[in-house]
């Protein structure tokens, strides 16, 4: 029913700390998928699909945020999951790489991935498909956009490439998630979107995207308006870090 992506990335942050960013996004020719298969925290990035166990997903990300790894956390679950044979579950920790394919899955299904990314998908046109997924985000990898938009090209290189089969379904929806290590005063608006119902999914989330990334920079330019107005009404401070007074109210 579905294809996705699960990915990390290092970078340096805006004070040249080491960060770290977890991002998963996902298509299907149902609605709500974003209520279903894409989980994410700071410490990694998780979806659960095929015959869905929502379960999967979000004790997954529970165990990988607890310290275990993830390929731990994701077959201690599968392992005490008797439809195992029906599902697909893939992510990504700090550390490593978890995919599975149960082999009860619906054609064509399967799995791919790199040092720092997986990609998974079932009932799809074929295997074109997750291989347009993982060469279009590889192209791009730790590029210069934000990693949501990155996501999006991928699913739209492999919605190019006929993703879902099942064209007989004109609903279909598409979500992503992204979360970073780093601290922000602003929240990042396009980092958690979905598309619960559309014929157009991909373009409908890269329109979502884009609306949400200028509502940001139009919220930044506010914001800083506001902290330089802040900064310029902070008192002078004095030796021993006091505020100083008004000169001859203070002189004696």
């Amino acid at each position: 029913m579905t294809f996705s992506i699960c990915v990390r990335e290092e970078y340096t942050g805006d004070e040249g700390e080491r960060r770290t960013r977890f991002g998963v996004a996902v298509t299907t020719r149902l609605p709500g998928v974003g209520t279903l298969c894409p989980f994410a925290s700071e410490n990694g990035a998780v979806a659960t699909q095929s015959l869905v166990n929502v379960e999967l997903g979000r004790k997954g990300i529970e165990y990988i945020d607890d310290g275990l790894a993830v390929e731990d956390a994701l077959q201690s679950l599968l392992n005490a999951d008797d439809g195992a044979p029906q599902r697909q579950l893939h992510g990504v920790d700090a550390d490593g790489t978890f995919t599975f394919s149960g082999e009860e899955c619906n054609d064509w299904y399967g799995h791919t991935g790199g040092e720092n990314y997986t990609v998974a998908g079932n009932l799809l046109a074929g295997e074109a498909v997750i291989e347009a997924v993982a060469t279009a985000y590889e192209s791009d990898a730790f590029g210069d956009a934000p990693l949501a938009e990155r996501l999006i090209d991928a699913l739209e290189a492999g919605h190019a490439e006929g993703g879902d089969k099942r064209e007989h379904l004109p609903v279909q929806s598409a979500a992503l998630k992204v979360e970073t290590t780093e601290e922000r005063e602003v929240g990042t608006y396009y980092d958690d979107l979905r598309v619960d119902a559309t014929e157009t999914p991909i373009a409908d989330l890269r329109e979502t995207f884009e609306e949400a990334r200028r509502g940001r920079e139009i919220l930044m330019e506010e914001y800083a308006d506001e902290l330089e107005e802040d900064d310029e009404e902070e008192p002078d401070e004095d030796a021993d870090g006091e505020p100083n007074g008004d000169a001859e109210a203070t002189a004696e």
